[in-house]
C-alpha cells in the first residue's frame, strides 16, 4: 500500500478543549494585530503632528523674520538659527542683562562705545580757561519783588556782590513765586526748601567773610527732575519712580554748588524724559496757559519763563531743550555733545543726551555753561575742550549763513552789527535722518529700561502712545540694523562737515529735520526769542496771551562760543528776551482771566481748608483755589443732600430696593 505524505499520516481526534484553545489563540493574535496597527497609526499620527509643529514653528519664525527684513533664509537655516539662538544667544543675553540691566535708568555701567562729535580728528583736548564776564553797570535793587525775579543772572549777581540783597532774601522771593504759580503751571515736582535756605545762608556767610565765588554766588535755580540730588526724590517724571531717592550727587549739581548757586526746586520733566506729561499733570506755557510747554524739559522752560527761578538746567536727546524754550519764549543753549558731564542723570541715549541751561539771556547761558562745562571723570563722553570766550569774539570777522526759514529781523540786526550774512543751505544726501535718530534713541533707551519693560511697568506709563509704543517696536531693531544706522550717521556727519562753509548759520529752531540732524551731528544751537504774535482763535475782545517767535543760531561742534556771541549781539539791541508772560493779567475778556494765584500764606491756609480741622478754615475770596474748593464743597453738600432724600424715601420700600437706591 503506498505510503501517504507525513502531514496526512496522523490526524488526532478533535476534542472540545483543543478547539477552544485554538479559538482563543486566534482571537488573541487578531487583537494583538489590531493593537499593533493602532499603535502604528498613533505613532504615525504623533510623528505627523510633531512634524507639523516643526513646520509651523519654522513658518512663524520666517514670518517674524519679515519684520526685521531677513526673510531670505531657507527652512533648514531657520532651524539652525533657532538652535543656535537657544544654545548660545539667549544664555549670553540673559547673563549680560543680569549683570548690567537689573537697574533702570542707565546710571551705571556706561557703554564703551563713545561718540565723539569733533570734526577735526587731530584736535587735542586740554583744560580751557574760564570766560571773562562783562562788568555790569551800576545797578540798584528794584522795589518790586517781581522786577527782581526777572533780572538776569549777571544783574542778580551784582546785587548780591554789592550786598543790596542777600541770598536768603532772593531765595525766599523765588520760592514764594514757585508756590504761587506752580498749581497752574505744574512746573515743579519738589521744593528743596531746607537745602535752599542752608545753601543761601552759606553763600551769605562766605560773602560776609570776604569770599565771593563769582556771578552764581547765592543765585537760586532749578534742576530738571532727571538730575539726582542726595536725600531728595528724583522721579524722572514717572509714577513708577515717583518716590525714588538716589544716593548720587549729579556732576552738574556739584559744579553749580561749587559755584555758589542755590538749588530751590526739582523741576518737571515729561515721564522718563518724554514730552511734557508727567505723573503730576502736564506743564503749561506761561505765555499761553491754555497751551502746554512741550518737550521733556518743560519744567525748566516754564519756570524760567515765568520768573520762578533765575535759570534752570534741562536736557535734550531730541528736541527737549529747543522745543520748550521756543514755546515758552526763553533763551536756551543746547551745547556741543560732551561739553557737560552727565553722571547722576537718567540716560536715554549715551550718544545723544546733553545738558544745557534755560536763561533770561544769551549772556546768562554763557555764564552757566562756563560753570558746568569740563571733563566729568565718570562720563566717558565728556571732554575738557578748548572752548573760546564768547565775550571776546569779534563778530565782524564772522561769515554767517541764513536758511530760508531764518527770522528776517535776526539777519538784519546782525548785518547792521557788521556780521557778513550770506544765503546758506544744508546739503546732504542722507534721507533717513529722522529714522536714524529714532533707531539710535529708542534702542539705547530700551537698553536702559529693559527691566522696566520686561516687568510690565510700561503699562502704568502716563502716555501710552509715547515710550511704551516706541520701545516695544525697538525690540525688533537688530544689532546689525542699529550699526548700519550709526554708519549712516557717520556719513551724515561727514557731509554736514563738508557743506558747513560758514562760521554759523541762522534757521528755524524747531524744524524736526534740523532737530534730528543737529542732535545726530552733536552741534550746538542757541534758541533766541525774536518776537510775539497773537494766539490762534483769541477770545472775542482779545487776550494778552501770546505765541512766541524764536530762531536758532547754529554753530559747528566745539564752537558754542560763536553761537553765543551772535545771540548776545542780537539781544544787545532788542528786548524780546526781557518780556514777561501775562500770567497775572490775561486781559478783561479772556475766559482764563479769573485765575488767581496764592501767596505762600494763602497756600498754607488752603491746606487747612482741604485737610485741616474746621476751626482753621479761613475764607480767601481773591484766590481761585479757594473758589474751586468751595465749588467742590458745595457740590459734595448737594450730593449728600440728594442721597439723604433718597434714603428717607427708600425707608418705605423693601430692604433690597433700599440697598439698590442707596448704592
Amino acid at each position: 500500500m503506498p505510503v501517504r505524505s507525513a502531514r496526512f499520516m496522523y490526524r488526532p481526534a478533535w476534542k472540545p478543549l483543543h478547539f477552544l484553545a485554538i479559538v482563543f489563540a486566534a482571537a488573541a493574535a487578531a487583537t494583538t494585530t489590531r493593537c499593533l496597527h493602532k499603535m502604528n497609526r498613533a505613532e504615525n499620527l504623533e510623528n505627523g503632528t510633531a512634524y507639523s509643529e516643526k513646520v509651523r514653528e519654522v513658518s512663524l519664525i520666517k514670518d517674524a523674520f519679515e519684520l526685521i527684513d531677513a526673510d531670505f533664509f531657507s527652512d533648514s537655516k531657520v532651524k539652525e538659527i533657532v538652535k543656535g539662538a537657544k544654545e548660545f544667544n539667549l544664555p549670553v543675553s540673559r547673563a549680560n542683562r543680569k549683570l548690567v540691566a537689573s537697574v533702570n535708568g542707565g546710571l551705571h555701567d556706561p557703554s564703551v562705545l563713545v561718540f565723539n562729535p569733533d570734526w577735526d580728528a587731530n584736535e587735542t583736548t586740554h583744560k580751557s580757561r574760564r570766560f571773562s564776564y562783562p562788568s555790569v553797570p551800576s545797578i540798584k535793587r528794584p522795589d518790586n519783588s517781581e522786577d527782581i525775579a526777572f533780572m538776569t543772572v549777571l544783574e542778580l549777581g551784582q546785587l548780591i556782590k554789592t550786598k543790596q540783597i542777600t541770598s536768603l532774601e532772593l531765595t525766599r522771593i523765588f520760592l514764594q513765586r514757585l508756590k504761587r504759580y506752580n498749581h497752574v503751571l505744574k512746573a515743579a515736582v519738589t521744593y528743596t526748601e531746607e537745602l535752599a535756605y542752608n545753601q543761601a545762608k552759606k553763600a551769605d556767610d562766605l560773602l560776609d567773610q570776604g569770599v565771593y565765588l563769582g556771578p552764581l554766588h547765592g543765585i537760586p535755580y532749578g534742576l530738571k527732575d532727571i538730575i539726582s540730588v542726595p536725600k531728595y526724590v528724583t522721579s524722572w517724571g514717572s509714577s513708577t519712580f515717583k518716590y525714588q531717592v538716589l544716593d548720587m550727587e549729579a556732576w552738574v549739581y556739584k559744579r553749580l554748588t561749587s559755584a555758589g548757586a542755590v538749588l530751590i526746586a526739582k523741576l518737571a520733566t515729561g515721564s522718563l524724559a518724554y514730552d511734557d506729561i508727567w505723573f503730576g499733570g502736564r506743564t503749561r506755557n506761561p505765555w499761553d496757559i491754555e497751551e502746554f510747554s512741550t518737550g521733556s524739559s518743560a519744567g525748566p522752560a516754564a519756570s524760567t519763563s515765568a520768573g520762578l527761578v533765575s535759570f534752570a538746567i534741562g536736557s535734550e536727546t531730541a528736541g527737549s531743550i529747543t522745543y520748550p524754550a521756543a514755546r515758552c519764549g526763553v533763551t536756551a543753549l543746547r551745547p556741543t555733545f560732551g561739553t557737560v558731564g552727565r553722571t547722576g542723570v537718567m540716560s536715554i541715549s549715551e550718544s545723544l543726551d546733553k545738558l544745557g541751561p534755560f536763561c533770561r539771556s544769551a549772556s546768562d547761558c554763557a555764564v552757566i555753561l562756563d560753570a558746568i562745562r569740563g571733563k566729568d571723570p565718570d562720563d566717558h563722553s565728556s571732554r575738557d575742550v578748548n572752548l573760546e570766550d564768547p565775550f571776546s569774539v569779534d563778530i565782524t570777522k564772522l561769515t554767517v549763513g541764513y536758511l530760508e526759514d531764518a527770522e528776517t529781523e535776526v539777519v538784519n540786526v546782525l548785518s547792521s552789527k557788521g556780521v557778513n550774512l550770506v544765503p546758506f543751505k544744508l546739503n546732504y544726501t542722507v534721507e533717513s535722518v529722522q529714522g536714524i535718530l529714532n533707531f539710535t534713541m529708542d534702542v539705547d533707551m530700551l537698553a536702559h529700561f529693559d527691566e522696566w519693560q520686561r516687568a510690565g511697568q510700561d503699562d502704568a506709563y502716563e502716555a501710552q502712545d509715547q515710550w511704551p509704543v516706541e520701545l516695544r517696536r525697538a525690540r525688533l531693531i537688530t544689532a546689525v540694523d542699529y550699526m548700519q544706522a550709526q554708519r549712516a550717521r557717520g556719513k551724515l556727519i561727514r557731509e554736514i562737515h563738508q557743506c558747513f562753509v560758514v562760521d554759523a548759520f541762522i534757521g528755524n529752531a524747531t524744524d524736526w529735520e534740523k532737530v534730528c540732524l543737529g542732535n545726530l551731528v552733536g552741534m550746538p544751537v542757541v534758541i533766541v526769542p525774536t518776537g510775539f504774535k497773537n494766539i490762534t482763535n483769541p477770545p472775542e475782545g482779545g487776550s494778552r496771551r501770546r505765541t512766541t517767535i524764536t530762531t536758532g543760531i547754529y554753530a559747528p561742534p566745539q564752537r558754542d562760543n560763536i553761537a553765543l556771541a551772535l545771540a548776545m549781539a542780537y539781544q544787545s539791541v532788542t528786548d524780546h528776551h526781557r518780556q514777561r508772560p501775562p500770567i497775572d493779567d490775561l486781559g478783561p475778556h479772556d475766559p482764563n482771566s479769573g485765575i488767581k494765584y496764592c501767596n505762600a500764606e494763602c497756600l498754607t491756609a488752603f491746606r487747612y481748608l482741604k485737610w485741616g480741622p474746621k476751626r482753621n478754615r479761613q475764607p480767601c475770596s481773591n484766590c481761585k483755589l479757594w473758589q474751586l474748593q468751595a465749588s467742590k464743597e458745595n457740590k459734595k453738600r448737594t450730593r449728600r443732600s440728594q442721597r439723604s432724600e433718597i434714603t428717607i424715601y427708600s425707608e418705605s420700600l423693601t430692604s433690597f430696593t433700599h440697598r439698590s437706591v442707596d448704592s
